[in-house]
């Protein structure tokens, strides 16, 4: 069930005061720093794709598997200036924060080197996540 007012669901937000995470390409990372925003994904979907600790290896491992320019952003959902929805996963009951509109590159706590095992597949987060 959804709150009216913070559009936040439930038990799953019991943890909202934890890290978000999104995993980001070196070419969209560069382009972010130089533009001072992140908008990829708002154009196309309507939001940008987060997780919480707990599903990053779920996307990581079906859209970016094999990839080795990969970042993992950590993100202070307190700073974010656009809001963030959490509404079920494509295929899946499992909510995922969605943030619907730009990230404000301050809301930004972290960025880490977020590379694939040798056989291209992700089975744990970076050292310090």
């Amino acid at each position: 069930m959804v709150d009216p007012e913070t559009q936040k669901y439930g038990k799953f937000c019991e943890d909202c005061a934890m890290p978000l995470f999104h995993i980001i390409g070196a070419d969209d990372l560069e382009a972010a720093r130089q533009a001072g925003i992140y908008e990829l994904g708002l154009e196309t979907e309507g939001f940008i794709h987060l997780s919480g600790r707990d599903q990053v290896l779920t996307p990581a491992n079906l859209f970016y598997a094999g990839r080795t320019d990969l970042s993992l952003l950590t993100i202070d959902e307190e700073a974010l200036t656009s809001q963030v929805v959490r509404e079920p996963g494509t295929g899946t009951d499992v909510l995922f924060p969605h943030l619907y509109g730009p990230l404000n590159l301050d809301a930004i706590t972290g960025i880490v080197p977020f590379p694939p095992n040798a056989d291209g597949k992700f089975e744990a987060l970076p050292d310090g996540i």
